[in-house]
């Protein structure tokens, strides 16, 4: 179908954002996708101090980048009257204000919930914080990582030589997810009834749901999952096996056909699906050791395309295990046209993928990547500011 980007479904949704690092960057970038128009509110003087994380792309942040294309910024300082004035201006025309301030920040600039109803009672507020506004925890700070870690995640991941990080910022990534959906409930609340609903979210709350497997696991497991590698932890055989080519290849049987079509077709052992040992998944999870030597055995015969052209036959999913290069190269994102370009600050075009839920007949924005403050005098303008007054709040240091 021929794509029509006037169809977005956001567009004419105003957010304003008070926004920094990864969480509430990556929920606004997705409401941009669909065509809201996102005003990101940065510190004057350097802006999102996710912008500083790295240099690698063109010199700006490959996290920066990846988060803030096709948003305004607009450069304020909050901690003064005139810079506080100028973001009241911007909320009395917003659909939706997002901010993950520090602890108590948002209440002490009269940004909370409650405090934003009473100016502003159309306006969707949205705040992500670390372990929520109430409870014992409310005062603490909260990055990726040490969430990661107070979820338990981190104990799950690793292999019997020691715990890992997940390699990319779950927790961050979980709240961000969960910040967008909510908004866009709280969108079509608002249309449907009329009602506003304020949306909350933590990083530790959104990735104790991701934990919900494992955590059923351990309270009626009696112990939670071990750690494995690239094992899992309640199905086997499920992992990676190297093959005589030294490169892994990683398969999994999700069930008992899957695992006779494994012992008929690619181990060429038929006995072994009447062998009590694999009879059953917990049955072979719990001589996990047997079957991987078996399974290994059998990859010591075979180069890693010659494995998977077998477990292709055999109706098993599996995969190379590849490094990110690979991942770049992916056939599936190329021959699939998931790449487009974006201008990022400085004039560089770079690839980025478009979002990966396809609406029909509807083209994502894939807009611009802004400079710290590119849009402040134009939006200033906008918000009835004339050039002086403009020139008189660059003087006072409050954009």
């Amino acid at each position: 179908m021929t794509e029509l980007p006037e169809a977005r479904p956001l567009t004419g949704i105003t957010v304003v954002s008070v926004e920094q690092a990864v969480a509430a960057p990556f929920a606004t970038r997705q409401l941009a996708d669909l065509g809201a128009r996102v005003i990101k509110v940065e510190r004057p003087g350097g802006g999102d101090f996710a912008r500083r994380y790295d240099t690698t792309v063109h010199g700006e942040s490959s996290y920066f980048v990846w988060l803030n294309r096709s948003k305004e910024s607009v450069t304020l300082d909050l901690k003064t009257d005139a810079g506080r004035a100028v973001l009241e201006r911007l909320l009395a025309g917003a659909d939706v204000f997002v901010q993950n301030l520090a602890p108590g920040a948002a209440a002490r600039m009269g940004l909370g919930a409650e405090a934003l109803a009473e100016r502003f009672p159309a306006l969707i507020p949205c705040a992500i914080s670390g372990y929520g506004s109430s409870g014992p925890w409310a005062d603490r700070k909260a990055y990726d990582l040490l969430v990661q870690c107070q979820t338990g995640l981190v104990s799950l991941t690793g292999n019997a030589h020691g715990t890992a990080r997940v390699g990319v910022s779950v927790a961050d990534i979980a709240a961000g997810m969960y910040a967008y959906s909510g908004i866009l409930t709280a969108l079509f609340t608002r249309a449907t009834t009329g009602a506003v609903r304020a949306v909350e979210i933590s990083l530790f709350e959104a990735l104790a749901e991701w934990m919900g497997q494992p955590a059923y696991y351990t309270r009626f497991g009696g112990t939670q999952p071990p750690r494995l590698g690239t094992q899992h932890a309640t199905i086997a055989p499920y992992g990676a096996y190297t093959a005589t080519d030294g490169k892994d290849v990683l398969f999994s049987i999700q069930n008992e056909r899957e695992w006779v079509a494994l012992c008929e077709q690619f181990l060429g052992l038929p006995g072994l699906v009447t062998d009590p040992r694999f009879a059953t998944g917990s049955a072979r999870v719990a001589h996990r050791t047997e079957v991987n030597a078996i399974v290994a055995e059998r990859f010591g015969e075979l180069d890693s395309a010659e494995a998977m052209t077998l477990l292709d036959e055999a109706g098993i999913a599996n995969a190379g295990v590849n490094d990110v290069d690979a991942f770049l190269a992916h056939p599936v994102l190329g021959e699939r046209d998931r790449w487009r370009d974006v201008r990022i600050p400085g004039g560089a075009m770079v690839p980025a993928l478009l979002p990966p839920a396809d609406l029909s007949g509807v083209a994502p924005r894939m807009d611009p990547v802004p400079a710290a403050g590119e849009h402040t005098d134009s939006i200033l303008a906008e918000l009835g500011y004339s050039a002086a007054d403009i020139e008189g709040l660059r003087a006072g240091r409050s954009i």
